[in-house]
């Protein structure tokens, strides 16, 4: 199975994936240990005046995009699931094996990227906004390859968890691979992209930095990456294409 692995890593489609995902995590890491960029974007949605971030409790963001959009998405989320497990059972004719086999790689998805985040998430020692003392919290601002002081507590806040309701939808992008390439990548960014807007609402309100979307969007292109790896002889030795 390794041996496997590595050849289809030979293979175009992931040795230029793999070599992008491996700049952009340096250039990540560069960027954000070297600047102020999480402080800045966070220090805009803050009133010091006040003392709060005044899109926390706003009904754009906490109503709709932490409500309404991110619960539609969720429920998105539970259908494919439900198809696929129907599916399984006995199974549809109408469902053609090019997309049998692609709707079961989306369903593993949106459980497997929202999964490995919150996992990860578990063991970060990096607070919120709201947490850190420039903000009205009781913890300092840390970046991710700082040291960390003693007797900090664990602020469970890296990557973003809430990005990830979107994120995984960056997997729809196997619908057009091995075809059309450059179609599944304009799918594949736009999953991605609204991860991103959720998770940018989140640090409107004082939730999540920059920084830790920016890791939750990569983490899960690493998943999907590693799917197509592990998943590519049933995906791609499909003879039918889409229409």
């Amino acid at each position: 199975m390794p041996d496997l692995l590595l050849e289809r890593l030979k293979k175009p489609l992931f040795l230029r994936a793999s070599l992008a995902l491996a700049v952009i995590a340096i250039l990540m890491l560069c960027v954000g240990q070297m600047s102020n960029i999480d402080l800045l974007i966070e220090d805009y949605y803050f009133d010091a005046a006040q003392g709060i971030f005044p899109w926390d409790k706003s009904w754009f963001a906490d109503r709709l995009m932490h409500g309404y959009v991110k619960n539609v998405i969720i429920r998105i989320g539970y259908l494919i699931l439900l198809i696929v497990a129907l599916d399984s059972l006995r199974p549809w004719r109408i469902i053609s094996p090019f997309v049998r086999a692609r709707l079961r790689f989306v369903a593993l998805a949106s459980v497997l990227v929202p999964t490995t985040i919150r996992s990860i998430k578990q063991f970060s020692v990096l607070h919120c906004p709201q947490g850190i003392d420039r903000y009205g919290g009781d913890r300092p601002f840390i970046r991710l390859l700082d040291s960390v002081p003693d007797g900090i507590k664990y602020g469970h806040c890296f990557p973003a968890g809430h990005a990830t309701v979107g994120l995984w939808l960056a997997a729809f992008c196997v619908f057009w691979l091995p075809h059309k390439p450059r179609t599944a990548l304009f799918v594949f960014f736009i999953g991605l992209s609204v991860g991103f807007i959720l998770g940018w609402v989140q640090q409107m309100r004082g939730m999540h930095f920059l920084f830790h979307t920016l890791w939750a969007a990569w983490l899960a292109s690493l998943v999907i990456l590693l799917m197509l790896l592990v998943f590519a002889d049933k995906l791609f030795e499909q003879e039918e294409k889409p229409t």
